[in-house]
């Protein structure tokens, strides 16, 4: 397997990007810890949610700042949007999407999840250079619908952009909708990356992870 520096370099620049993203976005709940569905929402008893406020440790910055926290919140938006819109292009272009994350039947089956629980757990499996069936299934659940559902539901929650896109807010259920998604997203993209570093340190998985920190370890390019 090798990792082109371009992929390389989208992989930890998104890292960073998503880490500060997150941060910061529990800097901006603890703002104002409930959440609600549809156009509006003011009133903690119409609340379907009620967030923990979260500590200054596990915030940017690390004190309650909102202002801060918004301008730290949009400046890594926009490395993340532009990151992750580069990535879509280069990988429609050149079939990675296609090749190597683009499932099929196939992948559905019990026999082809036995195969990956096996390259995860034990190193005298052989990893084939590809993505397995659960890998595949999930970059593709995250790059094509939470990290885009991120954007999308960021830019309906922005001060100001609803009369500039109010189909956007419509499409999604409303403000408060919107916002209840972004949060859900933002939680869900966090189990993912919790279960995506778990697994990269698997015994099965140190050729992957040596290949996404040096760009090389086997045979098989992923572009």
């Amino acid at each position: 397997m090798k990792h082109r520096l371009t992929t390389r370099l989208w992989h930890w620049i998104n890292a960073a990007a998503l880490i500060v993203l997150f941060m910061s976005g529990l800097n901006i709940s603890n703002a104002h810890r409930f959440l609600y569905w549809g156009d509006y929402g003011f009133d903690p008893k119409d609340a379907w949610l009620s967030v923990v406020r979260f500590p200054a440790w596990a915030t940017i910055p690390q004190r309650y700042d909102l202002a801060e926290a918004r301008d730290w919140h949009s400046l890594a938006a926009w490395v993340f949007a532009i990151g992750l819109l580069v990535m879509w292009v280069a990988s429609l272009v050149n079939r990675h999407f296609r090749r190597d994350v683009a499932t099929g039947l196939s992948d559905w089956k019990p026999a082809a999840w036995k195969r990956a629980l096996a390259q995860h757990t034990r190193d005298d499996v052989e990893p084939d250079g590809r993505y397995n069936a659960p890998q595949k299934i999930a970059y593709g659940l995250v790059l094509g619908v939470l990290l885009p559902l991120m954007i999308f539901t960021g830019l309906a929650i922005s001060p100001g952009i609803e009369p500039a896109v109010p189909w956007l807010v419509d499409l999604l259920g409303g403000r408060q909708s919107a916002r209840s998604i972004h949060f859900i997203t933002a939680w869900l993209i966090f189990a993912f990356a919790v279960g995506h570093v778990s697994l990269a340190f698997a015994p099965g998985q140190r050729a992957a992870l040596k290949a996404m920190l040096t760009g090389r370890t086997g045979e098989k390019q992923h572009d």
